[in-house]
């Protein structure tokens, strides 16, 4: 049995060693057959191919209205990029040549900074420039042009006796010396190369080795002007961004600057994907294939209606322009003006309109110091959002707040009557007048809350006020959202002031203590009282809605790539830590509608026979709400405010429209009416004025 055990392990040994044998003489044959039989064919097919690894740039993610209608897009742009690869000069000059007469015959232009021109020679730099130039290249102090040029020729082996061609090679070879290439560092030839231009260079590759043609996807705001301020727009990185972004960005990328485009560029920015490409030697391309797919970034859809959006802009273009050229009776130097539409049951913003606008293709590859210098020294700011970056005094549209607060703290009921004899005098160190008291006009007389707002009774708000108290005011007016960001998901949002004790300590460290008259002018939206044109609609919906708290966005949803949508609750999450804001989770104050429907009472007379925009609104088929205001602003200017809501019975929507330096708010009313013509598909009806109106104003507002 122990010899039997034996033999079968003395037969497994000589098995494996026999069995190892043969391997070790099988990877000898095989060593023997890569590197002696075939070793020169593959070392020459290894010297032959070179692998480069490319970066496959991602889309960046569109921009769309409400509807779909395309803001901002990625298009094409193709770029001649050329590899450094083992060819000779003579066939190197020859590609170059080759390049440059493609470019040139689609009139493409390319980089050349060889600082010499021909016919006649002559250097285009001097003085210490050509001087330190000359010595950079070890070139005599007294080397003329036509010396310099020659030398370049010699230096890069060009046999070409055409004098013109020598100076198209010189040009590229002269930038290959200055910033460098390599088999894996590209130097880009030239942008923006037209699809044939393109099919060229693939379809005669052998003519054009080491070049690769790039695809990089280029911003393109496809309804020029249109939104400007909400969609905002990108350009490349910064040198102080990329410090902070290097993980994922290169220092080529384009990055978000302002509105939509800033805020949402985690979404918008896609994801890079890499191409690897195999070369001969020569430079012919052999095979590319994709390694990482790139991910197209996410489309960001807004709230803003683009045709409703247009009319805005053009609505408050035009009467800016009517007011300047006195078509309202009399001139006034209007310099800008916003507007806001927003649906008073969502918040949701269907336009913000501002004037004077910009173009975000401008910035495009990089404004130009001409452009850039056109808006920075325009004194009308074109690239501030007015309707979110300014506050304004609101005068007399800040009424309803002081009425609401006057109501439902009992000081007043909607049949209190109040006499405006014209002229304030409960504090005669303070006295206030009516806009209506002239040597003509001693007031509106007995007048209840209602009437009040309609004929814009300072009077009665000043008495209102005055037995409410400040405190009171300030409650409502926070309630309504007036003094505080409204949290909308764009950069630069003002909070406005709130005129309250507190706010006349921080502002006026002088004389902080608060008297009567400071509730006074606080009442009818003068004093310290500041606001945005869309915190002004926030409160205007809020009136129409019953009085409930809206969260007012200007984004809809956010599409992914792969066709999935990003959550509210994400959305509103990430907007909240990008833009520094907290979730205020104000107390419902649940208004009666008895007094609300008293105040929207007041407006829609504003619009009615005897109200201050009854000759705009007087043959318009649906009922408005609205109130004018004309509000003192530094500068012995007056602001024109008009806000108004429609339907009447049923609102859908408020409108707000500003006019700096405007004059009076019935102007103002003129573009709300054509914004609501659009909206309530009316557009195709003309405007019929009253030119017998006599102007409206308010010499205390």
């Amino acid at each position: 049995m122990a010899r039997e055990n034996r033999n079968k392990t003395k037969f497994r040994y000589n098995f494996m060693t026999v069995l190892t044998y043969i391997i070790g003489i099988v990877l000898i044959i095989q060593l023997f057959n890569l590197q002696i039989v075939h070793g020169a064919e593959y070392r020459e097919e290894s010297n032959t191919r070179l692998t480069r690894e490319t970066t496959l740039e991602a889309a960046r993610g569109s921009i769309l209205d409400r509807t779909g209608s395309v803001l901002a897009s990625s298009d094409m742009k193709f770029a001649l990029e050329l590899y450094k690869t083992k060819i000779d000069d003579e066939t190197l000059n020859q590609s170059i040549l080759n390049i440059v007469q493609i470019l040139e015959k689609y009139q493409v232009s390319y980089t050349d900074n060889f600082p010499i021109n021909i016919n006649p020679f002559a250097f285009t730099i001097e003085g210490e420039n050509l001087q330190s130039w000359k010595e950079r290249y070890e070139l005599d102090e007294s080397t003329t042009a036509e010396q310099a040029f020659y030398h370049f020729k010699e230096e890069y082996e060009i046999s070409n006796e055409d004098v013109a061609e020598v100076r198209k090679i010189i040009g590229i070879r002269y930038q290959i010396t200055t910033q460098g290439y390599s088999s894996t560092k590209a130097l880009t030839i030239a942008e923006d190369i037209p699809r044939e231009a393109v099919a060229e260079f693939s379809e005669n590759a052998d003519k054009f080795p080491g070049t690769n043609i790039v695809v990089e996807p280029v911003r393109k705001y496809d309804q020029g002007t249109l939104a400007a301020h909400v969609i905002g727009y990108a350009s490349k990185i910064s040198e102080e961004e990329y410090k902070t972004r290097k993980d994922t960005y290169s220092q080529n990328d384009i990055i978000g600057k302002t509105g939509i485009e800033s805020v949402f560029e985690e979404y918008l920015k896609g994801e890079n994907g890499t191409k690897q490409i195999d070369m001969a030697v020569d430079g012919t391309i052999t095979a590319e294939y994709t390694s990482e797919e790139a991910v197209e970034g996410a489309d960001v859809v807004l709230t803003i209606d683009a045709e409703l959006q247009k009319v805005a802009e053009e609505a408050i273009a035009e009467v800016l322009q009517k007011i300047r050229s006195g078509g309202f009776g009399k001139v006034y130097n209007a310099t800008a003006a916003s507007c806001v539409v927003m649906d008073v049951k969502t918040g949701e913003v269907l336009s913000m309109a501002n004037y004077p606008t910009y173009n975000p293709q401008d910035f495009v590859g990089g404004i130009s110091t001409e452009n850039w210098n056109r808006y920075v020294n325009d004194s009308a700011k074109p690239l501030v959002n007015k309707a979110i970056q300014n506050s304004y005094s609101p005068g007399s549209i800040f009424k309803m707040v002081t009425a609401i607060a006057g109501l439902e703290t009992g000081t007043i009921t909607t049949s209190t009557r109040i006499n405006d004899t014209g002229r304030y005098t409960k504090y005669p160190d303070q006295p206030m007048n009516c806009w209506y008291y002239t040597d003509y006009h001693r007031g509106h007389g007995w007048v209840n809350v209602s009437q009040a707002i309609q004929k814009s009774c300072n009077y009665f708000f000043y008495e209102t006020a005055d037995r409410m108290g400040i405190d009171a005011l300030v409650q409502y007016a926070t309630y309504f959202g007036l003094g505080q960001k409204t949290g909308v998901e764009l950069l630069g949002e003002t909070s406005g002031v709130l005129a309250s004790k507190e706010s006349k300590a921080k502002i006026h460290t002088d004389n902080p203590n608060w008297n009567p008259g400071d509730t006074l002018n606080a009442a009818i939206g003068q004093g310290d009282n500041e606001f945005s044109p869309l915190q002004m609609a926030r409160y205007i919906s809020m009136l129409a809605n019953g009085g409930k708290q809206i969260d007012v966005s200007v984004v809809k949803t956010i599409r992914r790539a792969d066709g999935s949508e990003v959550s509210r609750d994400e959305i509103n999450k990430f907007v909240n830590q990008k833009l520094g804001l907290e979730d205020t989770n104000m107390e419902d104050l649940n208004i009666k509608q008895e007094h609300l429907d008293a105040v929207l009472e007041g407006m829609r007379s504003v619009t009615e026979d005897g109200g201050t925009a009854s000759s705009v609104f007087r043959t318009f088929q649906i009922p408005v709400g609205g109130k004018t205001g004309s509000a003192e602003a530094p500068g012995n200017k007056v602001n024109a405010w008009f806000v108004g809501f429609a339907p009447f019975d049923d609102p859908e929507i408020a409108v707000v429209v500003m006019i700096e330096n405007g004059g009076h708010g019935y102007y103002a009313a003129e573009a709300v009416r054509k914004i609501m013509e659009e909206y309530f598909g009316m557009n195709v009806q003309n405007v019929t004025e009253d030119l017998t109106a006599m102007p409206y104003t308010e010499s205390i507002r």
